[in-house]
């Protein structure tokens, strides 16, 4: 969604570990072969490994970009040890905002490029990821998107990851709700955004394949009276109404739908968003069927315990995408430590990470070489209770077998 243009703000740099005033030295006084790095009495100064964090710090996104802001620097601390040091080299993070806005990520992401950046990792919102990707090949930079859902980022190139799931594994997981799918008629729900696109593009994919008829109803992303959309959705009389939504006006949403009756007159699937929207689904909570990336406590894996200390130390709580920026960060010092504390050769950290199985915060995660998918686990959801009191519980956990999405071609 196009944002208003403010002046540009100055990275804002977390340093994890502080550099000596040696470290300034050695960029000026590096030997030959050293490559930023030298001795003085025996003792090693190692350039910084830094790493550009462009992802929604403001903008309507924004309760998302902290919970994946959150996770990165509990993940960066778990990834090193609590040295925040790769092969001995001190990790800078840069911060820039991109307020949901492609056009300002792509300014802040060369901008960080042009300081000579060579990794970039955040993308809150699918139309920033899919606008960074090209950034990153152009560049020859590592990219590792976020929270961003768009099916495309997967093989859009060789320099793109992901470190949170796509639309096609949300779809996947509603289908584990439908059971036969053929002669079905199913509506999607959505904002006309490159988030709402994908989810739609998915369903007729997934569902659609299987014999289902699929439709949509598409708002705009700057609509707040949404009970126009809510009795399209109705009329249409659809065996099965997914939603997708995200962002501030979800509460509108549901309560546009609460009041056209629909909860009673279809059978609703929708994502289980952050923990601040529990209890705005009210009774209705208990009549829809969830299906879920993460939430607090739903894994019950060492890693998420170990995330879960680290963030209670920082005095976070985990919610809905801080796995996303855990994983990045695993994934970002995995690279790194392959090259030996080096971000020169961007091949060579793609190479890392392409076929990586690992334990992540969710369970064991894979990089798929082919496309750089991440396969994981997905869950279905119960929520309990209503206000205040509304609580999630995993029904179902699905294998990361269960939601693969198919190989896609990567463009290269």
């Amino acid at each position: 969604m196009p944002q208003s243009r403010r002046p540009r703000r100055p990275a804002r740099t977390l340093t994890l570990a502080a550099l000596a005033a040696t470290t300034l030295l050695a960029a000026g006084c590096a030997k030959a072969g050293t490559a930023g790095s030298t001795t003085d009495g025996g003792d090693a100064a190692k350039a910084p490994v830094r790493i550009g964090l462009v992802y929604s710090r403001t903008g309507p996104l924004a309760a998302y970009g902290k919970q994946y802001l959150e996770g990165f620097r509990a993940g960066l601390d778990y990834a090193t040890h609590g040295t925040g040091k790769v092969d001995g080299h001190p990790v800078e993070v840069a911060e820039q905002d991109d307020a949901g806005d492609p056009a300002k990520a792509v300014s802040e992401a060369k901008g960080l490029i042009g300081k000579g950046y060579r990794i970039l990792a955040g993308s809150t919102a699918s139309g920033v990821a899919l606008q960074l990707a090209p950034i990153a090949a152009q560049n020859k930079v590592l990219f590792i998107s976020g929270p961003a859902a768009a099916d495309q980022v997967t093989g859009i190139n060789k320099y793109t990851f992901r470190s949170g799931r796509q639309s096609y594994q949300d779809i996947r997981t509603a289908a584990s709700f439908v059971g036969d799918a053929k002669g079905r008629k199913v509506t999607v729900l959505a904002q006309d955004s490159a988030f709402g696109q994908a989810n739609v593009a998915a369903v007729k994919a997934v569902l659609g394949g299987e014999g289902a008829s699929v439709g949509s109803v598409l708002a705009p992303p700057s609509a707040t009276d949404l009970t126009p959309f809510a009795k399209q959705a109705r009329a249409a009389r659809p065996d099965l109404l997914f939603v997708a939504w995200a962002g501030d006006t979800a509460p509108a949403l549901w309560h546009s739908l609460d009041q056209q009756g629909v909860f009673g007159s279809t059978k609703v699937v929708t994502g289980l968003d952050l923990a601040a929207s529990y209890p705005l689904f009210g009774a209705a909570g208990e009549k829809i069927s969830f299906l879920n990336h993460y939430f607090a406590d739903a894994a019950g894996t060492p890693v998420e315990k170990a995330m879960d200390a680290a963030l209670q130390k920082a005095g976070a709580k985990a919610d809905l995408f801080t796995p996303d920026g855990f994983t990045a960060a695993q994934m970002a010092v995995h690279a790194v430590e392959a090259a030996k504390g080096s971000t020169a050769d961007t091949d060579a950290l793609v190479k890392a990470l392409e076929g990586w199985s690992f334990d992540g915060v969710k369970g064991r995660l894979t990089v798929r070489a082919e496309d750089h998918a991440l396969l994981q686990p997905m869950f279905q959801v119960k929520l309990t209770g209503s206000g205040a009191a509304a609580r999630p519980s995993v029904a179902r956990v699905l294998g990361p077998d269960e939601v693969a999405p198919p190989v896609a071609k990567t463009a290269g």
